[in-house]
């Protein structure tokens, strides 16, 4: 079969034919028709990912059928029983296990779940780990209620866009930064009340007095933004952070989220469900993931390309087989 294979950090992975894997006792064969492209997999090929095991099929996200069946991947392997936390033995899909960027994976059947009937293979590809990871930190961690103002960082990524579209659907009012313009009008487009460049020196008062405070921020860069995130939140707000680009919080001052009881919260991925509970809500209210490109699994470098500009509103997707 032809897959993406990762032979050493800090280079790109290689379309090499490869063994069509066999599945284990408890194990199915997936046939692939497309797989996402995530921050993790353009992280792991720069060598910026902890425990980097080669030679390794990237990809976490993947959509395809079984024997006609078609279904979407849990990428999220050995949560453990805790709905509060994943275990140590918690890894993702597409390393140091074979991934999704190939034309046929083996993954075990607890985490293989139908695809939901409204959308398209390339859809569904876009969903998993970005769907589950949004779900997790805006209603599980962050318990955003109808109702609820919304702050969502650094929209145009796709966790960062599945929370704006998960939002939107639960009936908040939801607010976006981002330091592209382009990036901002189609975060409007798709039901944000308010969207703010975050390299403005008064974003902040700005998004304060249109939006009279946040309840819930969901965020994913950390650094020293959080010191001005924390200054619109409400008296007990919540802020679920999935993601740290942006480096340390420097600069937050402990008055502000002890005397408001603010509550910062970690949140990474989710559990099985998680991950069922997000299928039903996009089911339930006809979420489609925005998907910004379409490659060829041959067209591959410019897909990580483009991942590096990070140019993309909303998901890369890769074509595995027709």
């Amino acid at each position: 079969m032809k897959a993406l294979v990762l032979h050493t950090p800090n280079s790109l992975p290689i379309l090499t034919d490869w063994p069509t894997p066999e599945p284990d006792p408890g194990e199915v064969l997936v046939k692939l028709k497309a797989a996402a492209l995530n921050r993790r997999d353009y992280y792991i090929t720069q060598g910026q990912y902890p425990g980097i095991q080669c030679p390794v099929v990237l990809g976490s996200d993947g959509a395809g059928e079984i024997d006609g069946r078609r279904v979407i991947i849990n990428p999220g392997l050995e949560w453990g029983s805790s709905e509060a936390h994943q275990s140590a033995a918690f890894t993702v899909l597409g390393m140091p296990t074979d991934g999704c960027m190939a034309e046929y994976t083996c993954v075990p059947e607890e985490y293989i779940y139908d695809t939901p009937d409204h959308l398209d293979d390339i859809q569904a590809a876009a969903l998993p780990l970005a769907g589950v990871t949004a779900y997790r930190a805006l209603m599980v961690r962050g318990a955003a209620q109808a109702g609820d103002s919304v702050l969502i960082t650094g929209i145009g990524g796709g966790v960062a866009m599945m929370a704006l579209q998960m939002a939107v659907a639960h009936d908040c009012e939801v607010y976006v930064t981002s330091s592209s313009e382009e990036k901002r009008a189609t975060a409007l487009t798709y039901g944000a009340a308010g969207a703010y460049d975050y390299t403005s020196a008064d974003w902040h008062r700005t998004l304060h007095r249109d939006s009279g405070g946040i309840d819930v921020v969901v965020d994913g860069a950390g650094g020293s933004a959080m010191q001005d995130i924390i200054k619109v939140c409400r008296p007990g707000a919540r802020i679920a952070m999935y993601g740290g680009t942006a480096g340390k919080m420097d600069g937050i001052s402990p008055q502000i989220l002890f005397w408001r009881q603010l509550s910062l919260l970690g949140s990474t991925m989710g559990s099985p469900q998680d991950f069922k509970s997000m299928l039903d809500f996009v089911t339930e209210r006809g979420i489609v993931p925005v998907v910004d490109s379409i490659y060829e699994l041959e067209d591959f470098e410019s897909a990580f390309a483009q991942m590096h500009t990070s140019t993309q509103c909303g998901k890369l997707v890769l074509r595995c087989s027709a």
